[in-house]
């Protein structure tokens, strides 16, 4: 077996994070990241630049926002719920299918009670006038004007979105731009829904492709429902069996299993000090249990906290050096000033030399800040 030091290579290898460009570059780079990743999760928060930009930029040179669009219009990848808000490759697209149905059927709660009449003049209204966007669609927003009190508008709107009748056609910033599924799908997609072995071997192999090795937990995450998690232990058996899964045996890591095919691999990484910023919803550290048991790195984001239980900011940043995690930087971007701050930085990998490592994390950060449009000045 591997040493522990392997499983982090090997896990950060696969997912793009060693390499200078382990998808190539610009608009091909960015379908093949998300192809590999799987999926990339979207997010509304930008405080920095959002972690659906972020997490593609930190592993594709030359990616630009615009790249997204551009694939959605090529109908290369598609937006829907994978744990969460996601784009995903559109070759995976009938995977999506039993949650669609689900919601289809009234299966899942939240769906429940909509305006079935208001749901037929929205559809017939994007057959008539074309692409649809939410502002266009009367909210019904409470006197509080919360955004969360959504009106029967954009109610019937989402249900259209999550049974698969519309689709995102493009996005504006944060805002989508819904069309008709029927005129965005690939005439040539294959529709079959998947049974949950399918899906199980689906999920199996799509992880492992991506993380190297995984858990039970990173498996199922947010997954429900006794069929599949039965299907996922007939799936995970027969790989056992057949000798394409290895489970390891390391006591941080309950329940994981390896890609036996990296076993053979003496280096599962080439050696590298480099610094990276990670998004908090990159790929490679949501499963926090598993990223405690293979790094050692104990992240939440207090962003969601109260202010007077943070202890390291409101939306830090992890700080990945080679295949360590070795702290964690809380930022800002100040976009109509073009300033980039740090709030606060914490380095807890007491191995770090900090002489040696200020200069990298300095053009790190720089990095970073012309990303967001904004200019970084250190203070040593």
């Amino acid at each position: 077996m591997m040493a522990h030091l392997h499983w982090r290579q090997l896990a950060l290898t696969r997912q793009g994070l060693t390499q200078a460009q382990p998808f190539g570059s610009g608009l091909h780079g960015t379908r093949q990241a998300i192809e590999h990743l799987g999926y990339v999760q979207i997010d509304a928060l930008s405080v920095v630049e959002r972690a659906h930009h972020h997490t593609l930029w930190a592993r594709v040179p030359d990616y630009q926002p615009s790249h997204l669009n551009r694939l959605l219009a090529e109908r290369q990848i598609f937006e829907y719920w994978f744990h969460a808000a996601s784009y995903l490759p559109m070759r995976d697209y009938r995977f999506a299918l039993p949650r669609m149905n689900a919601i289809r059927t009234g299966e899942h709660p939240y769906f429940t009670n909509i305006d079935t009449r208001m749901m037929r003049e929205i559809l017939d209204r994007v057959r008539e006038e074309g692409p649809l966007s939410v502002r266009s669609v009367d909210t019904g927003r409470s006197k509080q004007g919360s955004w969360w009190n959504w009106g029967p508008g954009r109610r019937a709107l989402d249900k259209l979105f999550m049974q698969g009748d519309l689709m995102v056609r493009e996005r504006n910033g944060m805002e989508k731009i819904y069309d008709l599924a029927e005129r965005i799908l690939p005439a040539d997609l294959d529709l079959r829904e998947p049974t949950p072995h399918e899906y199980a071997s689906y999920l199996l192999e799509s992880t492992v492709r991506a993380h190297g090795l995984v858990t039970w937990k990173q498996l199922l995450h947010l997954k429900t429902g006794k069929p599949l998690k039965a299907a996922m232990r007939d799936v995970l058996t027969e790989r056992i069996e057949s000798g394409t899964l290895v489970k390891v045996e390391d006591p941080a890591l309950p329940d994981c299993y390896v890609d036996a095919g990296a076993l053979d691999t003496t280096s599962a990484a080439p050696k590298t000090d480099r610094v990276k910023l990670l998004s908090p919803f990159d790929n490679a550290l949501i499963h926090r249990e598993r990223l405690s048991g293979l790094f050692g790195f104990d992240y939440r984001l207090e962003c969601y906290l109260p202010a007077a239980k943070r202890v390291y900011g409101y939306f830090c940043l992890p700080i990945l050096m080679g295949d360590r995690f070795v702290g964690r930087i809380d930022c800002k971007a100040h976009r109509a000033e073009q300033r980039f701050e740090v709030l606060s930085l914490h380095i807890e990998d007491p191995t770090v030399d900090k002489v040696d490592f200020a200069p990298r994390l300095d053009e790190a950060i720089s990095e970073f800040a012309a990303f967001n449009g904004c200019r970084y000045q250190p203070v040593r």
